[in-house]
């Protein structure tokens, strides 16, 4: 089991056909999620694609996601959450801590992004938006958003099969201005194991 402390992200590189549980300890920890195909990183998850191939706003078992070259690039295998997870919202980043208030330097999902991709050895890359596994954006009729709490549980877990060569990069999110890591506002380890 590996641990990715709270506010902190990390790349994961997957062969086609290794799985990955993602585990939420504490069950209220948000993941967003990228993969980034390999060797040609301009090819990504993409949850504009991945919405257009599923026709849904939220991925269920069994379905692929896809790249922007709309191929399937991961699997969701299983998941023990409520299932609730988000395809919408772009990752936190400087800018958005700026306008909610928050100190300069406050950690971002961007910038975890950008330094685990860096730390692969990979060069500079566009921040795609991301897969936010356990994150609760509920909407209404009228199409309005809201920022609500998860709905996952300690431990709960999402199993992911890579079906490209990929680098995988998850990042606990630091968001501790609004509830999205739960009511508390506070920030939690997340945890992974490849699965054989």
């Amino acid at each position: 089991m590996e641990v990715i402390a709270a506010g902190t992200g990390r790349a994961i590189t997957m062969s086609a056909g290794d799985q990955i549980d993602i585990i939420n300890p504490a069950g209220t920890q948000v993941v967003d999620t990228w993969a980034l195909c390999l060797p040609d990183p301009t090819e990504h998850l993409s949850m504009e694609h991945t919405r257009a191939a599923l026709l849904r706003l939220v991925p269920r078992l069994g379905d692929q996601l896809v790249t922007n070259r709309r191929r399937p690039v991961l699997t969701l295998v299983d998941d023990t959450s409520p299932g609730v997870h988000d395809t919408l919202i772009p990752a936190c980043d400087p800018a958005r801590y700026r306008l909610l208030g928050a100190a300069e330097g406050h950690a971002s999902c961007q910038q975890n992004f950008l330094g685990a991709v860096r730390d692969s050895g990979l060069g500079p890359t566009e921040v795609p938006s991301p897969l936010n596994l356990f994150m609760n954006i509920p909407w209404s009729a009228e199409g309005r958003l809201e920022f609500a709490p998860p709905l996952s549980r300690p431990g709960d877990l999402v199993r992911l099969r890579a079906e490209l060569d990929l680098l995988l990069v998850l990042s606990a999110c630091p968001q501790d201005l609004v509830p999205v890591n739960g009511v508390e506002l506070r920030l939690t380890d997340i945890h992974y194991r490849m699965v054989t």
